[in-house]
């Protein structure tokens, strides 16, 4: 009964492929399932395994609970990441340690307060030749995208100048023999209009003006030896030189214009001095006067006279463009000088570049580079202190200042061990939260620890990794570190490229 039915209903896909002569495909087999790859291919239970000396036990340890944050598991982690930047400022190159990109916004840094930095100042450290200038010439170069101008003051080999000419700039060269004059008594942007002011601004402008220039002047004295000690700059002396000043200018007598004064004019007045200024001095005569000052008096003349005449003693002559993106002075023509003349030119144009800087329009941020400074800081006391009060100031400027060093020790130059100079050298170092730190040879290790209170790890990138390769350093932001590459374009490598006196061996 059963075929019969069958026979009825017709005859299946099978039957009909069979009859047609066609074959019937095969059927295939799945592909076995592939094994999920696993770090440990064998289960291990909680006790171990069950075997002699195989760690197995019969009742579990009594394990406890910790819970950590990211910012704590370094302790255990040594290698992990600092917490990142925001992509804001220059793009310098690559942070190692992340693998993302490292930029560099100083200003932008101080202004977010998640980011432990509370000044815009750079120190940048390293050996010769481990790309410090590199680095900052394309911080600099990039950060103009953004705005920024840049102000050297003081390029002692001509570094900057490819720089200079590629963006349409002619640097001011001062040197023996050259037209370019800069006053470092230049009364600056804050003696416009002076006739204008009310009695309350005037007095402010004039006390910023006349600070400025006891300042320098306390630094030129003070970089003039007495055998192996520094030209000393008392109380008299601060009053006769404020008084001289005042007087000079017109300030005493209420002139309605502030006379320009430089360095020769106030030696003249206090070698010659009126009787007003004896009186407010408070001498009993002019040879009572000139026998108190004749320290300070000889220590100006021989500026005024010695391997720096016709420099800094005479008006302003350069009219820099405030308005082009780079203004380079250039002292490569002192260099046969020594580094005592460089150092005291140096301090000039430092507190000229302060006084062209006190009056910025706003949103006119500049970066201003110091390089070199080490020759500045081996004068004594009274120059590294100058040094100090520009640092001091940026915040208020909205000045990035970048200082170069060739390593931690330079500043400790200043003086003796323990005396006030080097104190106040390394109080320096904590007046920047930004450091840049290239290679060093293993030797300054130490000084990296006391310094600057690097750890093993750091100290082993600086010395170790930082020395294979140009563009490499270790930065630190505020208590945050970055393991850094620098990277640049063909046209940036024409512009920072150094070694052009070494083509020729």
């Amino acid at each position: 009964m059963r075929r019969r039915a069958r026979a009825v209903f017709g005859r299946g896909i099978d039957e009909l492929l069979r009859d047609s002569g066609a074959p019937v495909p095969a059927r295939t087999a799945a592909p076995p399932a592939l094994e999920e790859d696993r770090l440990f291919d064998q289960h291990v239970g909680a006790h171990g395994h069950r075997a002699r000396a195989a760690g197995w036990a019969p009742a579990l340890a009594p394990f406890s609970t910790w819970r950590m944050t990211s910012e704590q598991t370094p302790v255990l982690w040594p290698l992990i990441a600092a917490q990142g930047l925001p992509p804001t400022g220059a793009q310098i190159g690559i942070d190692l340690l992340s693998g993302g990109a490292f930029y560099c916004d100083p200003l932008g840094w101080v202004k977010d307060d998640s980011i432990p930095v509370t000044n815009p100042n750079i120190f940048v450290f390293g050996k010769p030749g481990r790309g410090k200038s590199g680095t900052v010439k394309i911080f600099c170069l990039r950060m103009m995208d953004f705005g920024y101008r840049v102000l050297i003051l003081g390029d002692t080999k001509d570094e900057y100048e490819p720089l200079c000419h590629a963006l349409d700039v002619e640097p001011f060269s001062i040197g023996h023999g050259l037209p370019a004059r800069v006053n470092p008594l230049d009364i600056g942007p804050l003696g416009n209009g002076w006739a204008r002011l009310d009695a309350a601004e005037a007095t402010r402008r004039a006390s910023l003006v006349f600070n400025r220039w006891l300042l320098l002047i306390r630094g030129l004295v003070g970089s003039q030896k007495i055998g192996a000690d520094s030209v000393p700059f008392g109380p008299s002396d601060e009053t006769a030189v404020s008084a001289a000043l005042r007087a000079l200018t017109g300030y005493t007598r209420g002139a309605t214009e502030l006379a320009p004064v430089t360095v020769p004019e106030l030696w003249a007045a206090l070698d010659d001095p009126t009787g007003e200024l004896v009186d407010e001095c408070r001498f009993a005569s002019v040879r009572h006067f000139q026998g108190e000052t004749r320290t300070l008096r000889d220590a100006l003349g021989a500026l005024v006279k010695g391997h720096l005449e016709g420099l800094f003693d005479a008006p302003t002559s350069i009219r820099p463009d405030w308005r082009a993106p780079v203004q380079s002075l250039s002292l490569s023509r002192l260099e046969k000088s020594g580094d005592e003349a460089v150092g005291i030119a140096l301090l000039c144009l430092n507190s000229w570049g302060q006084g062209m800087r006190e009056i910025a329009e706003p949103g006119d941020v500049r970066i201003v580079v110091r390089d070199e400074t080490w020759k500045q800081m081996r004068l004594g006391l009274e120059p590294v202190k100058t040094l100090d009060s520009n640092l001091r100031l940026s915040r208020h400027a909205g000045d990035v200042q970048v200082v170069v060093y060739h390593k931690p020790s330079d500043p400790l130059s200043a003086g003796a061990a323990g005396s006030q100079a080097v104190a106040i050298a390394k109080d320096l170092l904590h007046l920047a939260d930004i450091r840049v730190l290239h290679g060093q040879d293993k030797a300054v290790v130490d000084e990296l620890a006391a310094l600057l209170g690097l750890n093993p790890i750091a100290q082993q990138l600086v010395t170790g990794w930082a020395m294979g390769g140009k563009g490499r350093a270790l930065w630190t932001v505020g208590e945050r570190q970055f393991k850094v590459e620098a990277k640049m374009t063909p046209l940036e490598l024409d512009l920072t490229y150094t070694n052009d006196a070494l083509q020729i061996v």
